[in-house]
């Protein structure tokens, strides 16, 4: 049997330069928990922080040594000295903050924005074209595609370990934070968790030809919602079937046991790989996991390790991509224009849900600018 050496490209590019100045728009737990930890991790340059709360903005400054801390968003990107916007906040404040953080384009090299980019395509557009016409390089903070085992997965994909991918699954039994803000949105699932996976799908296989997705509320939860409980197919034209089914209430309450996890798996005319989400088990430090069998190497099952996390580790991964875009004047690799793409299919599986048809995403595509 052969050694297995190929570099499986988990670490990030890092941008030559470090010090370029970050304003941060945001201090809630995401804020706290990922985006500054892997800033400082990284040795990365928080410049500033704004909130729509000053106090919880200067609790974040005085944990992360940030120096400047602002009275608004506003004060924040009319500060020359800031190069860089953070923005994160809830989906349906970032365009606000665009349309003004655009007219800021003689100091504001790069805004990275939260996902989903907008609460629907249409917000999308707007968003990706105010940044192309203001020179502004924007990136769509989708972590899952720097998730370790993802990454790992991406770069044996394109060594062709596995052969012709038949089949692809992601199954998450998980309860995601659900923020205050989402219960004003009748979008819910897909559109704030599931948007990883569907994004990793379009990351790890591309565009799909149709989609088709099921779903119902859930009576463990207590706010209105229309997509609690999903599934969803992505089927490709030379036949390769992804789909995942997200249970994100996956506790029935005080008194029973849990059992949460995140776990994929991508079968190939070659091989196959299987994998686990480390993420349901932060804050605590849960590792990613990996591992594939393989006709180049027969008749065994390889294991990498690494010893980074999706959360925190993923976050410098995001912004290090926004930032070599700034320094090298090219796209991001999780650029706001493909990233209009995971928006067009969303609104394909939404219409999906809404038509109870399976959706061609050439229907959707068509709205893309």
């Amino acid at each position: 049997m052969g050694e297995f050496t190929l570099d499986l490209e988990i670490a990030a590019q890092m941008p030559s330069r470090k010090d370029w100045r970050i304003g941060t728009i945001g201090s809630g737990a995401i804020v706290r928990g990922c985006h500054q930890v892997a800033y400082r991790n990284a040795g990365f340059n928080s410049y500033g922080i704004a909130s729509a709360n000053r106090a919880n903005a200067q609790v974040v400054a005085t944990e992360f040594n940030i120096p400047n801390v602002y009275d608004s968003w506003q004060q924040l990107i009319q500060d020359k000295n800031i190069e860089i916007i953070d923005i994160a906040v809830p989906p349906d404040k970032q365009l606000e903050i665009v349309r003004e953080a655009v007219k800021q384009n003689s100091h504001i090299k790069g805004i990275l924005c939260q996902k989903p980019l907008a609460m629907n395509l249409e917000e999308a557009n707007e968003i990706v074209i105010l940044c192309e016409q203001a020179g502004i390089k924007l990136a769509v903070n989708s972590n899952m595609r720097y998730d370790q085992s993802i990454r790992a997965l991406k770069t044996l994909l394109n060594n062709n370990y596995f052969g012709d991918i038949v089949l692809a699954t992601i199954d998450m039994r998980a309860i995601p934070h659900w923020q205050e803000f989402l219960k004003k949105y009748d979008r819910l699932e897909m559109l704030n968790m599931g948007i990883h996976h569907i994004d990793t799908f379009r990351y790890l296989f591309g565009d799909p030809e149709k989609v088709t997705a099921i779903t119902r509320s859930d009576p463990r939860t207590k706010f209105h919602h229309i997509d609690g409980i999903t599934q969803y197919t992505f089927q490709y034209t030379g036949g390769l079937m992804a789909t995942s089914l997200d249970d994100v209430w996956a506790w029935q309450g005080e008194g029973t046991q849990k059992d949460m996890y995140i776990r994929w798996r991508v079968e190939g005319t070659e091989g196959m790989a299987i994998g686990e989400i480390g993420w349901p088990k932060f804050p605590e430090k849960g590792l990613s996991t990996l591992k594939f069998t393989t006709r180049k190497f027969p008749n065994q099952w390889i294991e990498p390790t690494w010893d980074t996390v999706w959360f925190p580790d993923a976050f410098e991964g995001t912004m290090a991509s926004l930032l070599c875009a700034v320094e090298d004047d090219k796209l991001p690799a999780i650029n706001g224009r493909d990233n209009l793409h995971t928006m067009a299919t969303l609104d394909a599986l939404y219409l999906s849900i809404k038509e109870e048809r399976t959706v061609k995403l050439s229907e959707t595509l068509q709205n893309v600018k």
